[in-house]
């Protein structure tokens, strides 16, 4: 599921000589405007850094916390909606209303036994002792094949997995998935990397592993060993897989054939037996992910090395379930990635803790709750004029594209007036009435509810592949902090946690509006039209719409960009991937400008307030966008984001977009010499 945190009446200014003496000569008519002076920093001007300029007194007065690795308004936001959901689900479970059969029951009785330390402590890691056992009952191919599959229901064990959803060639078609598991580092550059700090780390994940081998009862030197195997078998699975930039192209992972043809490139795998044994019997055909790493599976399968099997199933065994185990454990896990690959200092509130869980797997039976009390009516209304405006905008750009040809416009007009957009939460809420979540009193653990839940959503699974697609299935809680946007679906969706200050302020000035969540919803857009989304047409699916000669020129365009944003470089040696980050990029690039014309379709066809607090409306946008993004990481954090996420550190994402932007110049007076000044001929113009 893709997740993608996507002419105008300009008024130009004069010269700058000091942004504080043209400010004090501005008059100003209005005095609500939904930013934030008191962390401007006045002493820079905007045309020479305009991120220090909008956020230099909160960078220089913000601390990042210390449960935190990365801090910002994203991050604030996150806190403030965490604090609103925790207050409303603490005054839910006093409520005798809501028992174990209601979905707001479940919801509180899943908080409650994550919070029942006393229980996961005195258990340590009493759950895990079948499994153990089991493992250790391994002998040949065909018990670690049963293993694999009793696994699949409660969350999987390693090797590869399955997960039913729209097939990319028919969205409206539920298929069968075979994917690559996860591994213990998250990124395959990890394993492979010969650069010193990955090489560090990549020792340091050794040492954890043999740490958390200890707890399931290996002596220090029987973990040593294994820690030793361990890795040395991530290694090879990871060599086959696709690289991060590989990932993001879908036609690489769509690879549907017979489960005769699977059977051909992984025999050692009895497919037909291991797809009745999960719940697909008389099963045709599947789609495979990564042909090439199950080839490789077939080769580690040959060499029956039992006991780094075992090292290799025991280990994920801890590292799944760390969590869910005692705080020992928990912190154990902590200590590695939290502190050594993402530099957090200590972790996160326990009940902030919980509430994520919740949020990320039962989330919209906490979310009724939520919209009931925090969503106004009014706030969903506006964001509709506001996106229609946005989609109007954005209509008129792809028509005034001079690059692109006129049968490609028309299919990219198509595809977007066919996305759907969800705002606010579902018209059909989740129905959680078959999942069982025992409360503490009933004996429910953290453990068994969270096993629950994997056999629930497992279930759905089953259920679903004979089943048309639900395309109004949500992906997040309306309580998330987020917004995405579904390739397959062709939808746009904003939660309604996101639609607050300073993304949305339904009551504040619309210039700071549209810069800020405006800006949101016209990237989410992009992403239909992104290096990655623009391969699937107007109903999601994974159809080449384009000309030749448009894709080759869409393409130059994408390498310009990926050229400039790979320049940057957050700390020493450390740069930014334009490639891997390019779907976002163009997200934010497409999404600023659509933004932008959006409000001046806005300013031409209602009343323009004119300045507040001494800026213009263009002004106002683009501060409210440099807003959005103003972030605080820690080194380690950064160095692990380069490599993992496919979004760019937040302080590039608030200004280099707008430095691809006319109408950012205008705004700022920005001319040659200046910090933040381009050359008209390498701003790159997409959307």
């Amino acid at each position: 599921m893709k997740k993608y945190f996507y002419r105008p009446l300009i008024l130009m200014l004069p010269a700058l000589v000091g942004w504080s003496e043209m400010q004090s000569q501005n008059k100003e008519t209005l005095t609500e405007s939904g930013i934030t002076k008191a962390s401007f920093d006045y002493k820079v001007q905007p045309a020479e850094d305009f991120f220090r300029f909008v956020n230099g007194t909160w960078l220089d007065q913000t601390e990042i916390p210390k449960d935190r690795t990365t801090w910002g308004s994203f991050n604030e936001l996150v806190k403030k909606t965490d604090k609103d959901a925790l207050d409303i689900l603490k005054v839910a479970a006093a409520n005798p209303k809501y028992q174990s059969n209601t979905d707001q029951g479940k919801a509180i009785n899943l908080y409650t036994s994550i919070l029942d330390t006393l229980a996961r402590n005195k258990q340590g890691i009493a759950p895990l002792k079948p499994y153990l056992d089991q493992i250790d009952r391994i002998e040949n191919l065909t018990d670690l094949t049963q293993l694999l599959m009793e696994m699949e229901h409660i969350g999987g064990i390693g090797f590869f997995g399955t997960y039913v959803g729209a097939d990319d060639k028919n969205s409206t078609k539920n298929s069968l998935f075979v994917t690559v598991s996860s591994l213990g580092l998250p990124d395959k550059e990890y394993y492979l990397s010969d650069d010193k700090d990955t090489k560090a780390k990549r020792q340091k994940y050794q040492q954890h592993i043999a740490r958390m081998l200890q707890f399931l009862g290996e002596s220090p030197a029987k973990a040593k060993k294994s820690a030793s195997q361990v890795l040395a078998f991530e290694v090879a699975l990871s060599r086959p897989r696709l690289d991060r930039v590989e990932s993001r192209d879908g036609r690489l992972q769509y690879n549907p054939m017979t489960v005769s043809a699977l059977q051909k490139i992984t025999p050692a795998v009895d497919w037909k037996n291991y797809f009745k044994g999960i719940g697909f019997a008389n099963l045709d055909s599947v789609i495979v992910a990564q042909p090439k790493y199950m080839q490789t599976l077939e080769t580690i399968f040959k060499q029956k090395e039992v006991a780094a099997w075992k090292a290799y199933l025991k280990w994920n065994l801890i590292n799944n379930s760390a969590s869910l185990l005692s705080t020992t454990i928990a912190a154990a896990n902590f200590d590695f990635y939290g502190k050594t690959l993402n530099g957090a200092i200590q972790q996160r509130p326990l009940e902030e803790q919980a509430l994520s869980s919740v949020n990320g797997t039962i989330g919209e039976a906490l979310g009724k709750l939520y919209v009931a009390q925090m969503f106004p009516a009014a706030a969903k209304e506006k964001a509709q004029k506001m996106i229609a405006n946005i989609v109007r905008a954005y209509q008129e750009r792809i028509l005034n594209l001079s690059w692109m040809s006129e049968e490609t416009k028309t299919k990219a007009i198509q595809k977007l007036n066919k996305i759907t957009i969800k705002i606010g939460y579902p018209d059909k809420w989740k129905e959680y009435a078959a999942l069982n979540i025992k409360s503490v009193a009933e004996g429910g653990s953290y453990f068994t509810n969270m096993q629950n839940i994997y056999q629930w959503n497992s279930n759905l699974d089953i259920a679903k592949l004979d089943q048309p697609v639900d395309k109004t299935e949500w992906y997040m809680s309306p309580q998330t902090v987020n917004a995405y946007y579904n390739p397959s679906y062709n939808e746009i969706v904003f939660p309604a946690a996101i639609l607050q200050p300073p993304f949305y302020n339904y009551q504040a000035d619309e210039a700071v509006n549209y810069g800020g969540i405006g800006a949101v919803i016209g990237h989410e857009i992009s992403h239909g039209f992104d290096d990655s989304g623009a391969r699937y047409n107007a109903d999601g699916n994974l159809v080449d719409w384009w000309t030749a000669e448009d894709l080759e020129q869409f393409t130059a365009l994408g390498t310009a960009l990926a050229n400039q944003y790979s320049a940057l470089e957050p700390l020493p040696g450390v740069h930014v991937d334009g490639k891997f980050t390019l779907g976002e990029n163009i997200g934010d690039l497409g999404g600023v400008n659509a933004a932008y014309d959006g409000l001046q379709l806005y300013l031409k066809e209602n009343k323009n307030p004119g300045l507040i607090d001494g800026f213009t409306p263009e002004q106002r946008f683009f501060i409210s966008w440099a807003t959005v993004w103003r972030t605080k990481s820690r080194d380690e954090a950064i160095k692990n984001q380069v490599k993992t996420d496919p979004h760019s550190p937040g302080k590039y994402r608030a200004y280099v977009p707008a430095q691809n932007m006319d109408a950012f110049y205008q705004a700022f007076s920005i001319k040659k010499g200046d910090g933040m000044y381009l050359a008209p001929e390498s701003r790159v113009k997409i959307w």
